[in-house]
């Protein structure tokens, strides 16, 4: 029978839509070649591809930019405030109020009880004048910047002072001291101090969600940048361990003390290194609790008991068939019995059974 004719090219496929259209094979080597042709450009740090004629060129890998630190103006760094003893203050306030009682003394207002009291001789007064104004005024200003620049300094507590919304010095001392009256105070906590969170997010190197209470000490160190560098120390610091769970995984429950242990050091290095911009100190966090998130617990109780429950039965399967092969072992080699292959297989299966089944009833 004679074939047919071949049909033309293009009809198979609806016809040509560019009616100067060629095909050519491509070599299959040519697919899968490691170099870029011209004017091509490798992904990555490989091969550049240039003009035609030039040889491929190797583009330098760029190095990723570091993140930059957290970090407050390094001007504000705590330095000692400019205070007097308490004693300075008493003895100004006692002088103005003197200077009060003199002043009204001297304009024959003071009653007569306060002079008996104070056996002063009789006057009979110049009266309130420009001059008995200009006295009160000084000697009542006098004794409101003595009494009012009073302040008791006690252990682990510290005084940072402001003018106008300028740093003006940390008051670490202790006692009765006078501080300028106008300016604004700000007391510290600078004792070792401890948080103990509450269940925070977290999770373990698998992505598994878990809950973690952490113990935080910590205690400030720089008084002006945990006051004035950020606007609640406290509230950064719990922030920073938050972020901290967030990138460092945790062991789940049941892991060894080691894993936790190593978990509390990268937790304790990340802290101190976020807090320490802000002059907060930390020398410990350390997980004191660990469980499953709530939506993944149920799972992830019956995962471990499932776990528990194939170890137990590798131990007995393990316990089985020693026992098995000591016994047939001394059977044989003591002569009590002679078997072939078909008995000795029989043997096995029967000790085998009865040993599973005593492990079994053993079992609790």
């Amino acid at each position: 029978m004679p074939s047919a004719p071949p049909a033309p090219v293009g009809e198979g496929r609806g016809g040509r839509l560019i009616q100067n259209e060629a095909t050519t094979e491509i070599p299959v080597h040519l697919l899968f070649r490691d170099e870029a042709g011209p004017r091509s450009v490798a992904v990555g740090p490989a091969v550049v591809g240039g003009r035609s004629g030039e040889p491929p060129r190797l583009r330098r890998p760029v190095a990723a930019k570091a993140r930059p630190q957290a970090e407050v103006d390094p001007a504000l760094v705590e330095r000692a405030a400019r205070v007097l003893p308490g004693a300075a203050g008493v003895l100004a306030g006692v002088c103005g109020a003197a200077g009060c009682v003199a002043t009204s003394w001297w304009a024959g207002v003071l009653p007569p009880l306060v002079e008996e009291a104070l056996r002063l001789p009789a006057w009979a007064g110049a009266g309130l004048g420009p001059a008995q104004w200009a006295a009160y005024a000084g000697a009542g200003a006098l004794g409101l910047f003595g009494f009012g620049g009073l302040a008791r300094g006690r252990t682990g507590r510290a005084w940072v002072l402001g003018l106008f919304g300028r740093y003006r010095g940390t008051v670490r001392r202790t006692g009765l001291l006078w501080v300028n009256p106008l300016l604004l105070r700000r007391q510290v906590d600078v004792r070792l101090r401890h948080w103990r969170s509450e269940p925070m997010p977290a999770a373990d190197g698998s992505g598994v969600a878990l809950r973690v209470v952490v113990l935080v000490v910590w205690r400030v160190r720089d008084t002006a940048r945990a006051t004035l560098g950020v606007e609640d120390h406290e509230t950064y610091l719990r922030e920073c361990v938050e972020a901290a769970l967030a990138r460092i995984p945790v062991e789940p429950p049941g892991a060894g003390r080691g894993s936790v242990e190593a978990a509390g050091e990268a937790l304790t290095r990340r802290v101190a290194r976020d807090a320490g911009a802000i002059g907060v100190e930390v020398f410990s966090v350390q997980p004191l609790r660990i469980e499953y998130a709530p939506e993944v617990a149920a799972a992830m109780h019956r995962r471990r008991i499932a776990a528990l429950d194939a170890q137990h039965r590798a131990t007995v399967l393990t316990s089985v068939v020693d026992s098995v092969e000591d016994t047939v072992t001394r059977l044989t080699m003591r002569g009590l019995v002679e078997l072939d292959d078909y008995e000795r297989k029989a043997l096995v299966k029967d000790l085998t059974v009865a040993f599973a089944a005593g492990r079994g009833e053993q079992a609790p």
